[in-house]
């Protein structure tokens, strides 16, 4: 499958491919100006995207990722995902050649407790999205984030094709990248966020020390989505990585 994407910035800079947390689309990365001709896409069933019957995994997801690539002609690119973003972002870093350098926000390899996975795929199943989405997005920010700009996220969440979203909750559920992880070989710096209780700081610990030469930054006034919220300190996290980015 071939997801909604949007590929813009000069024709002869290196690619830049942004990946999104789970419930949110492309317009994640709006207000970043990069050096680079970034690519964006959204997951299944989310934005633009179509939403193929399940199951799905992070192989599948990643997957997506590939075709896209393949679509546009683009042999390697840089790299950097937040939260289901970043999943995939290890996997195809580990599996494949074509990621020449990694940035992974606010995510993690593996998650212990299933039960809050279980109870949100119940509630989504039984309920619908509304019946999550306070609560979803709340633990994105930290309590002072701009009112008006969280309402945006929440409409973003709630417009996501239910099924899609079950699906995706069941393959971040089942993941476990940890056993991969000494496979990357992409120069990879990991970013967290203090306050981050979705993927805490620990999470990132675990990636960073078992990526090889792996380079760890904790963001302090920020939650999960640090890209965000912490937008200044994450760009030049991303500049020193990546290079040459900037905020406007």
């Amino acid at each position: 499958m071939i997801p909604h994407h949007l590929l813009d910035g000069p024709e002869d800079a290196p690619v830049l491919v942004l990946g999104n947390s789970l419930g949110t689309t492309t317009e994640l990365w709006d207000g970043y100006e990069l050096p680079f001709r970034t690519l964006r896409f959204d997951h299944r069933g989310h934005g633009g995207s179509e939403a193929p019957p399940g199951p799905y995994d992070i192989k599948s997801l990643a997957v997506d990722v590939l075709e896209l690539l393949d679509h546009l002609q683009l042999k390697r690119v840089l790299y950097c995902g937040v939260s289901l973003g970043g999943m995939i972002g290890m996997w195809l870093a580990a599996h494949t050649d074509r990621i020449s350098r990694l940035a992974l926000v606010c995510t993690t390899a593996y998650f212990p407790d299933k039960s809050s996975w279980d109870s949100r795929i119940d509630a989504v199943e039984n309920h619908g999205l509304e019946s999550i989405a306070d609560k979803v997005v709340d633990r994105w920010f930290t309590p002072h984030f701009d009112q008006t700009r969280k309402q945006k996220f929440r409409e973003q969440l709630t417009r996501v094709d239910p099924r899609a979203y079950v699906a995706s909750c069941e393959a971040i559920r089942a993941m476990d990248l940890r056993p991969e992880l000494h496979r990357i070989k992409a120069p990879t710096v990991v970013i967290a966020a203090a306050q981050d209780q979705s993927t805490p700081t620990e999470f990132a610990r675990v990636i960073s020390s078992a990526v090889p030469d792996a380079e760890l930054y904790v963001v302090g006034d920020a939650a999960h989505l640090a890209n965000v919220e912490a937008r200044q300190a994450v760009s030049v996290i991303l500049d020193g990585h990546l290079g040459g980015v900037d905020v406007r």
